[in-house]
Order: C-alpha cells, then sequence, then structure tokens
C-alpha cells in the first residue's frame, strides 16, 4: 500500500471512502451475478490490488472485508465461487488483513493474502482467471500502475468480451496536482515526473501545466489542468483497451475539488447500465453520511432525490426520443445506457428511465409502456406512429 496512507486511516471510514465502499458494496454481487452465471465453473476472479488492513479499527468494513462478504453472500446464495485475491506491501497492513482473510477462509469462502506489490502477483491472478470473469479494483493512495501495464492485461491479455473483464481504479487527482506544480517549477522532482509519465503512457499530460503557466493570470488555469488531465487519462484508455471508461469524482465535500476519480472500465453495456445505477445510490449514500457528520453546516447542499429525478426526467424522455427517431427500430435501453441518460449518468437510478418509457408511451410516441419486464434495462422500445 502506498506510503500515504498512516495509522489514522484505519481508524474511520473518511467521507470518499463512503462513497467508493458502498458503490463495490453495490457493484460487486451484480458484476459476479451478472457473469459467474455464465462462467466455466461457476468461478468469478476478484483482485484488491491495494487492499490494506481489509477492516477499520471501529469495525466497520473496508474494502477487503466488503469483497470477502459479497464472496460468502454469493456462495451461499446463488453457489457462484468469488475467488478473492488482495494485495498488501506494508507488513503491519498484511498481518491484520490475513486476519480477516483467515476469517471468511474458515466458512469457505476462498481467498488469499499476498503480501507485496500488485504488480508481482498480477500476472498470477490473471493467469487463474483464463477461462472466468475478472474484476480488478485497484485503490491506491498515490500513483496506480503504469497504464501500459494496465493496457496489456486488459486489452493484450484480456481482449475478448467474455470472460468478462472490468476494472475499478482509484486516479489521483491530489498526485496530479502536486506533481503539476513540479512542472510549473524549475526545481521540479524529475524523477517524480517519469513516474507519472509511466502512469498515463506518456509525457502528453505535461503539457496541460505547461499550458497553466502560460495562463498564470487566469483564475482557476491549474485546476482546469488538473480536469483535464483526468478526461485525457480516461479518454487514452478506452482508446488503447477498446473498453467503454467512465470516471466519477470523489470528494470529502461539495464545496472541495476532488480527490481522485474513480475509473471504470467494461465492455458490457450490461456492466455500464449497472454500474451508473449503482453510483447514483452509492452518492445518495454519500450525502447522507455527510448530513449525518455536519448536519448544520451543509445541510442545504444536499440535493434533493425527488428534483433530481424531475429535472432528469424530461432530459433522459428527449433522449430516448431522439433515439428512436434515428434509429427508426425497437431499440433496448441496456444498448444505449449512455445516450439515454445523457448529463444524468451515474446521477439518478434506473427507475427514471422506466418513467421516461412511460412518459412517452402517455405522449403516443411509443405503444411501449415497460408494463411487465421485471428489469428496466430489458425494456424494449418501439418508436409510436408520432415519430414515424
Amino acid at each position: 500500500m502506498s506510503s500515504g496512507t498512516s495509522g489514522e486511516y484505519w481508524a474511520d471510514k473518511a467521507l470518499p471512502s463512503v462513497f467508493k465502499h458502498d458503490l463495490l458494496r453495490r457493484y460487486l454481487p451484480q458484476f459476479g451475478g451478472m457473469t459467474g452465471t455464465q462462467s466455466h465453473d461457476k468461478r468469478v476472479v476478484y483482485l484488491d490490488g491495494y487492499a490494506g488492513e481489509g477492516r477499520y479499527e471501529n469495525g466497520q468494513p473496508a474494502s477487503g472485508e466488503i469483497a470477502l462478504r459479497v464472496a460468502s453472500h454469493l456462495r451461499a446464495k446463488a453457489g457462484l465461487t468469488l475467488e478473492c485475491f488482495f494485495s498488501e506491501a506494508q507488513a503491519k497492513s498484511h498481518d491484520r488483513l490475513s486476519e480477516v482473510v483467515q476469517q471468511y477462509r474458515s466458512r469457505g469462502v476462498r481467498a488469499h493474502a499476498h503480501r507485496g506489490e500488485v504488480d508481482s502477483v498480477l500476472d498470477q491472478v490473471v493467469e487463474r482467471a483464463v477461462r472466468e470473469p475478472l474484476f480488478l479494483f485497484l485503490d491506491p493512495c498515490g500513483l496506480v500502475l503504469p497504464q501500459d501495464r494496465l493496457v496489456e492485461v486488459l486489452a493484450r491479455k484480456r481482449p475478448q468480451k467474455r470472460p468478462a473483464t472490468e476494472l475499478l481504479m482509484n486516479f489521483s487527482m491530489m498526485a496530479v496536482w502536486r506533481l503539476g506544480g513540479h512542472v510549473r517549477s524549475p526545481k521540479g522532482n524529475e524523477r517524480s515526473l517519469q513516474r507519472f509519465d509511466d502512469v498515463c503512457g506518456g509525457t502528453w499530460w505535461r503539457e496541460y501545466f505547461a499550458d497553466a503557466v502560460a495562463s498564470r493570470g487566469r483564475n482557476g488555469a491549474a485546476e482546469d489542468a488538473i480536469e483535464a488531465v483526468a478526461a485525457e487519462y480516461a479518454r487514452r484508455l478506452e482508446q488503447r483497451t477498446g473498453m467503454v471508461v467512465q470516471s466519477v469524482p470523489v470528494s470529502h465535500s461539495p464545496r472541495q475539488r476532488a480527490v481522485y476519480r474513480l475509473v471504470f472500465a467494461t465492455r458490457s453495456p450490461y456492466g455500464l447500465w449497472v454500474f451508473g445505477d449503482a453510483v447514483a445510490r452509492a452518492r445518495a449514500e454519500w450525502w447522507k453520511e455527510l448530513e449525518e457528520r455536519e448536519e448544520d453546516a451543509l445541510f442545504s447542499l444536499a440535493p434533493d432525490p425527488k428534483e433530481v429525478e424531475a429535472k432528469a426526467l424530461p432530459e433522459i424522455a428527449a433522449n430516448l426520443e431522439k433515439l428512436l427517431i434515428r434509429s427508426r427500430r425497437q431499440v433496448k435501453l441496456v444498448d444505449h445506457t449512455l445516450e439515454i441518460f445523457g448529463s444524468f449518468y451515474g446521477q439518478v437510478t434506473e427507475k427514471v428511465a422506466r418513467q421516461a418509457v412511460r412518459l412517452l408511451h402517455e405522449q403516443g410516441k411509443t405503444p411501449s409502456n415497460g408494463v411487465g419486464v421485471k428489469r428496466t434495462r430489458e425494456i424494449t422500445v418501439a418508436p409510436g406512429s408520432l415519430l414515424v
């Protein structure tokens, strides 16, 4: 684990981790359920590459125990095996992690705690998942693996749609901020800059901060550079892997810039749909926890979910209408996730998409009303006479 993780980190869960862990708790069992039933022997492989201690000192589960709980649930309820690999470099954290892992191993969960850097165990895990779905969770406190290494795994070793491969990764905005300062300073640490060159897959990111220096008279130039680097990183990862990549900002409060972005990569339209829904639900949990911790200070800033949904509904309905006009044939919602949700992807849950279908039906723009279809993502919508 990164040297940035101190003992205080494990005392209690910080607000960014509330969002991140709730997202993992919601999405991982769905990934396991969706892909495990189609796998060779009903087994899914999971790697937590910077696992830490697995559990906070106050007893709350960290990412390690969250995955172990999911594995236990899938084994008991669905007969699926989520084989968990955990990698942790620090001896003290590894020892505590091993204790948590052993507790679940004694209950029949297949899990392994590795002492060392994630790169030293990554190939072994990929080999273990040759015929099985693979989910990579990479959550360092500092810099993540070089992009070339990720591309090697995602595009060369795992280029196919099946068995499924997905990635959820922490891209540190604070590291970008710090290293951007090295670019702007004549005394910048070239070794650190080269390390981030590796993470980004090239020196291209430096140009954004060179531009920020040239624009030093404009407020927010450095902040703009940070956001631009994060967006370009996601775009390049998408281009190099052939996967769909989405990036979610995570912060301590709505008035502070993101401390990192969670970068999600998938080849599955179902994964993209379910992830967006899970993000919206985890975001609501983050707001709830924020209100409980800071009460009066930020309570008024919390958005009303019903107001957000009311704002999203006409836009999502309009997006769906445009899709029907353009396609001139019936469409399945799950095949057009980003087109349908638009700017509200990850902001509202899937129920708003079902409401949009009903709205178009009431307007005579589709004969489809979604009734009788259990899962919203499976709804098929046909253009109505008003759109033909």
